[in-house]
């Protein structure tokens, strides 16, 4: 779709909130050590969850380990490694998993390639390994064949590429199927989606969300199938913002009718 998107609206009724970490939740930095989620930020996804009963959960390529560890002191359902990880509201962890002989010998091949591209870097995340290239662009075809050649010659892996990296990972697996997963479940079931992405990875989660009816965000520019846009992660953090002041509010006019009503009947 067009680059002219319209701005998502600010909704406040039985809703349930995915968001992708880098490059919706933090801007992107040259390293992913070097990323981080404002505090402010983290408050009010944490004050979205609680008015939504639980409903909203994070949906990265990065682990879980990880994603806990950019929302720390909160604890939110999560999708790791593109859904090969999953924890639900209850604790629960639902793993995919490669036999290990194959994550080694991936491991010692990919490691050996990528030493002789510099300014690569191999991230392992146990069941899929990212290939980054953005501080040598100049070898992104070099990573593209080498992750090609090696999704070509298992039937057990997938490709999947990002911005500035390539990913091999568990074939079958990816956002849209995790975010299935959690609308499956309580407290999801039953509301309508709301999903927030920037990359290439998140149009599956685009699609899912678009044929339930949901709202599909894509931050930034770039042809996508979401239905809205928002420009920029500064954009997210005030819509973000606007959406549990929006939803606060409702609450506490709720409350008052509530309250009036109960009054009435007793006088």
């Amino acid at each position: 779709m067009a680059d002219t998107l319209a701005v998502p609206p600010v909704l406040s009724e039985n809703l349930a909130f995915f968001f992708d970490l880098d490059g919706t939740l933090a801007e992107i930095k040259p390293h992913p050590d070097q990323v981080a989620v404002p505090a402010d930020v983290l408050r009010a996804l944490h004050q979205l969850s609680e008015m939504n009963q639980g409903a909203l959960a994070l949906i990265s390529g990065r682990s879980m380990a990880e994603l806990d560890a950019l929302a720390r002191p909160y604890r939110f359902p999560l999708a790791g490694v593109h859904g090969a990880e999953r924890r639900d509201i209850h604790g629960n962890t639902h793993i995919v998993t490669l036999p290990d002989a194959l994550i080694k010998s991936l491991h010692a091949r990919l490691s050996t390639a990528l030493s002789m591209l510099p300014g690569t870097e191999l991230e392992p995340k146990g069941m899929a390994f990212a290939l980054h290239y953005r501080q040598a662009p100049e070898h992104e075809q070099a990573i593209i064949s080498l992750a090609q050649s090696i999704v070509e010659a298992s039937d057990r892996l997938a490709l999947q590429p990002g911005k500035c990296v390539v990913e091999i990972k568990p074939r079958g697996i990816n956002k849209g199927e995790a975010l299935v997963a959690f609308m499956a479940e309580a407290p999801f079931k039953g509301r309508t989606p709301v999903f927030v992405g920037d990359d290439l990875t998140d149009e599956y989660g685009f699609n899912v969300v678009n044929e339930a009816g949901g709202v599909s965000i894509k931050v930034g520019l770039g042809e996508t199938a979401a239905k809205w846009r928002l420009a920029s992660v500064a954009s997210v953090w005030q819509w973000i913002t606007e959406v549990a002041n929006q939803q606060q509010q409702q609450i506490a006019n709720n409350n008052r009718r509530n309250h009036y009503g109960s009054l009435s009947r007793s006088i």
